[in-house]
């Protein structure tokens, strides 16, 4: 007989279960942490299985006296008994607890989760304990949804997950802002001739880093099993402390062979309505949750600073709508003639064909067309390397997705597949094409047209969460001068 995890491991009911399928009556175990008590009799307990917390009524009369002082917010408690109706509001039935156990204690007097709200500078101090928060196990419930959504999507689609290396000799940005991996003793550090530090006697016998892409190995995997994804920790070095910057976060990165960019686009747009669609239909009490406190949020925020859509709408916006599409060269056109830019209401305002279009820029581009946008056919000179020159010398195939409320959200690109032009290419990045030898050789060996986008996990929980801050969406943010738990 198969041994079951639930009979073995499980021995009590989650809330979420018994909230969704109880039997009055019937005498069950939970397990959970209080979050109050109230007049020595009336327990609200969660386990994180759901954002409800369920009652629990004890006879104060009957309960020993040190486990009743042991019943405190922070604690964590098993407790059995009949559920039965609920004779209060706000509850339809409740637990007569006959036993009550204290399985972990906690001191009231330096428990820092008391009942009452907190900052999210408070909670990022406190990020051990803030998953027992509601708005934190919200977060974290959908993040999983969503990164749960992801994987089936590909799945289901023939693609084949790809584990791509965490430490690289390659930079596949060209950006140089990485996070360096080194043996090498710090007191005694060898040096060449030239005076640089001497990589060949590190651990690799080169200088290696912290990935920021797994797209460069994924394309290789591409160009030999058609169609793969990557799902795994990348990290910037860049000394940013903005609310979209993470020094270490995830990313989403298929690659496929045989498609150009218009099958890019089509994989893209379908791949974000259907994790969108997947975490309304999954999701719903914890997204009703977050865009309550979200509307919340926006009454003190000034008029100009507040988002026209509610956390569902904006989600609805996506899933419900074809994307717009339209080149680099028609949004500056759009741009260039809108009104925030002839009355110089843009921060960074475009007067020139070839500038890097700027958040406030895709906002606007978003909500003038009334649907999520797609841009493509980039300028080269803003672009990666690795893009596909167009026949006018002068731009790539390269498209990013903007959404509602935080602009660009993918960026990917029709891969260069010809060998001189990416060799070409390479060396008008100054990178060596040395390093890069393996990737060269797969345009010589079988090439052919193929096609990826890299979608920021974060970014996409940011969105679907309606959080402010992006270090509120991952458990544990990696930020300049912070690297606690």
């Amino acid at each position: 007989m198969q041994p079951n995890f639930e009979t073995l491991a499980m021995n009590h009911i989650t809330i979420k279960d018994l909230l969704q399928s109880h039997t009055i009556g019937e005498t069950v175990t939970v397990k959970g942490w209080v979050r109050n008590f109230r007049s020595n009799r009336f327990i609200a307990l969660n386990d994180g299985s759901t954002l409800s917390t369920l009652q629990i009524v004890v006879d104060f009369e009957n309960l020993a006296a040190d486990t009743l002082k042991k019943i405190t917010v922070g604690a964590c408690i098993e407790a059995r008994g009949p559920v039965v109706e609920s004779q209060g509001s706000g509850q339809s039935i409740e637990l007569q607890a006959s036993e009550v156990l204290i399985l972990g204690e906690s001191d009231p007097n330096e428990y820092p989760l008391q009942p009452k709200k907190h900052s999210m500078e408070f909670l990022r101090e406190k990020a051990h304990l803030r998953p027992r928060t509601n708005t934190f196990a919200a977060v974290l419930r959908i993040r999983h949804h969503l990164s749960f959504a992801i994987h089936e999507y590909f799945h289901n689609r023939g693609f084949f997950n790809m584990h791509t290396p965490i430490i690289t000799g390659s930079d596949a940005e060209g950006a140089g802002e990485m996070f360096n991996v080194s043996t090498l003793d710090k007191k005694n550090v060898p040096f060449t001739e030239n005076g640089e530090v001497d990589y060949s006697k590190d651990f690799f016998g080169k200088e290696t880093n912290l990935t920021v892409s797994g797209q460069l190995e994924a394309e290789l995997a591409a160009l030999g099993l058609g169609k793969v994804y990557t799902f795994g920790p990348t990290f910037r070095a860049e000394n940013s402390n903005t609310a979209r910057h993470l020094a270490e976060f995830w990313m989403i990165e298929p690659e496929v062979a045989f498609a150009d960019l218009d099958d890019n686009m089509d994989l893209a747009e379908d791949f974000l309505k259907t994790v969108i669609q997947s975490v309304l239909q999954h999701c719903k009490e914890d997204l009703e949750f977050l865009s309550k406190r979200q509307l919340d949020e926006e009454k003190s925020k000034p008029q100009a600073e507040r988002n026209e859509l509610s956390l569902m709408e904006r989600l609805a916006f996506v899933a419900e709508n074809n994307f717009k599409r339209l080149s680099y060269t028609e949004a500056v056109e759009v741009l260039r003639n809108s009104k925030p830019n002839k009355k110089k209401k843009f921060q960074y305002l475009i007067d020139e064909w070839g500038v890097d279009l700027q958040s406030e820029h895709e906002k606007f581009l978003v909500k003038h067309f009334g649907c999520p946008v797609i841009l493509y056919d980039y300028p080269a000179s803003i672009k990666a390397f690795y893009m596909r020159l167009n026949d006018d010398g002068k731009t790539v195939r390269a498209m990013d997705i903007l959404f509602p409320g935080i602009g660009e959200i993918v960026g990917g690109s029709q891969r260069e597949e010809r060998y001189d032009v990416l060799k070409q290419k390479i060396k008008e990045f100054n990178i060596d094409p040395e390093e890069l030898w393996w990737y060269l050789e797969t345009r010589k060996f079988g090439t052919c047209v193929h096609s990826g986008f890299g979608l920021g996990f974060e970014r996409l929980v940011l969105f679907a969460t309606g959080m402010g801050n992006i270090r509120d969406v991952i458990p544990f943010p990696r930020t300049p001068g912070n690297a606690e738990f």
